[in-house]
């Protein structure tokens, strides 16, 4: 092919694409609600929103919340390995962060906190919603519905992977919200999130970042086979009877928030046991693991220990799910 033709036709191209671009903006600029639902339904949009709506909505729902999770930690901390140690209340744990410092403290790690949920939040709530499609979709081509044993599959499996992920966001929470524990003389006194991320690394190694991995995704599952789960069961059990929309999300986030506190609560207290601890001088941990945590405290603390807090916890679990839920479920209806 000449090399003129090459020229002229790399020329009609570039217009050819140049025309199609300014069409579209001036059509955009003409009708942006076309055009940005136009964009919501890209094919790569379509598989991004999940996450997307996810991420907003567990980092909204972590700002309102962050108190009350600050105070959750420092009340599973308190009387380590005593029995009959101390026995605070969430008002004076909440009343001695407000004494010895100022009513910021309560939002300590709060960085932490939103990026923990930006990965956490993002995909566990995305692989649910794309796992539910993928099995209504199958379940509607065999002319059946979707059932709790589905639902509960796709939370079980949604929240541990997304715990993996978002691990070490998790640990750099704990530690930053239980540095004031200690004497001030030891304190980290991180900074942010990512210095929390940073010095840790480079003091314990990068492995470190996801200690308490196991019980952390096994909390996880927990957690979303009660939220996700019975969230999603509660609302299809309410859509037959006279109550709005509105009213039957709130009532089925109420529900999913009570039996993921329940069936989370033991394990986010090992969780929290495990990313605390540090190596003492001789190189020793206080738990090798899980099920060594479990033992010690069962044995040491009583097993109600594992309980400690439930008010607390639910206060914590159930707004937050409730917030997160209702954001997703509005997010997820702007965008269709």
């Amino acid at each position: 092919m000449p090399a003129s033709r090459v020229v002229e036709n790399a020329k009609q191209t570039s217009e050819s694409v140049l025309s199609d671009a300014s069409s579209a903006m001036k059509s955009a600029a003409e009708n942006p609600k076309q055009a940005t639902t136009t964009f919501l339904h890209t094919p790569f949009m379509r598989a991004a929103l999940p996450f997307i709506n996810g991420g907003i909505a567990g980092m909204t729902a972590t700002t309102v919340i962050q108190p009350v999770d600050m105070i959750k930690v420092r009340l599973q901390l308190a009387g380590e390995g005593v029995k009959t140690g101390p026995k605070p209340t969430p008002v004076s744990v909440f009343r001695d962060i407000v004494a010895s410092g100022k009513v910021l403290d309560l939002y300590t790690g709060l960085s932490a906190g939103l990026l923990r949920q930006a990965v956490y939040t993002t995909a566990r709530l995305g692989f649910f919603d794309t796992f539910m499609k993928t099995l209504t979709s199958t379940a509607e081509s065999k002319g059946t519905k979707v059932g709790f044993k589905e639902r509960a599959g796709a939370g079980l499996a949604a929240g541990g992977l997304a715990a993996m992920v978002g691990n070490p966001a998790d640990l750099a929470l704990i530690r930053m919200q239980s540095d004031g524990l200690k004497p001030a003389a030891q304190r980290e006194n991180y900074k942010s999130v990512i210095d929390a991320l940073l010095r840790i690394s480079k003091n314990e190694g990068v492995l470190r970042l996801w200690a308490g991995c196991y019980p952390t995704v096994v909390r996880a599952m927990a957690l979303n086979f009660g939220q996700l789960a019975f969230f999603s069961e509660a609302k299809n059990q309410l859509k037959g009877t006279s109550m709005s929309g509105r009213s039957q999300t709130l009532t089925a986030s109420a529900i999913a928030g009570f039996f993921a506190s329940f069936f989370s609560l033991p394990f986010d207290f090992v969780k929290t046991r495990l990313q605390k601890q540090t190596r003492a001088p001789d190189g020793s941990m206080p738990y090798r693991g899980m099920f060594d945590c479990f033992k010690k405290v069962a044995r040491e603390e009583g097993l109600l220990r594992f309980y400690r807090g439930f008010g607390t916890y639910y206060v914590r679990i159930a707004p937050h799910a409730m917030v997160t839920l209702i954001v997703a479920d509005y997010l997820g209806f702007i965008t269709k």
